[in-house]
């Protein structure tokens, strides 16, 4: 069994790490849309890591399952890994891919939501 709270805090020091790369390093290289993407990718990775915190306490009390866990570290890592390359210069229709993420993460949410609404009857 993954332990999901040691992996939430390994994704918030890498938003922590990102972010300051972001708002430091990129400042004189990204253009205006470089550097909106990273601060998306930022953001979405920040507020994902703390609800897989969230979550790797609810499996603890067996109110959440593997499954919501794993969707939304799988989602978060495509949707931000994805505009964190394009960033980086990565082709622009590698963007693609950043609503798979989404939608992975939208699943994770909406799992957790059913295993709740289950658990409570």
């Amino acid at each position: 069994m993954v332990n999901w709270i040691g992996v939430a805090a390994i994704n918030l020091a890498i938003a922590v790490t990102l972010g300051a790369f972001g708002a430091h390093g990129l400042k004189r290289i990204a253009s205006t849309q470089q550097l909106e993407w990273w601060h998306t990718a930022t953001l979405y990775l920040f507020i994902h890591a703390l609800g897989l915190l969230v979550v790797g306490l609810l499996l603890r009390l067996n109110y959440a399952t593997q499954t919501t866990a794993w969707l939304l570290q799988i989602g978060v890592i495509i949707f931000a890994g994805s505009l964190y390359a394009m960033t980086l210069g990565a082709p622009r229709w590698f963007g693609a891919i950043t609503p798979i993420g989404g939608v992975l993460m939208i699943a994770g949410w909406v799992w957790l939501a059913v295993t709740a609404f289950r658990v409570s009857n």
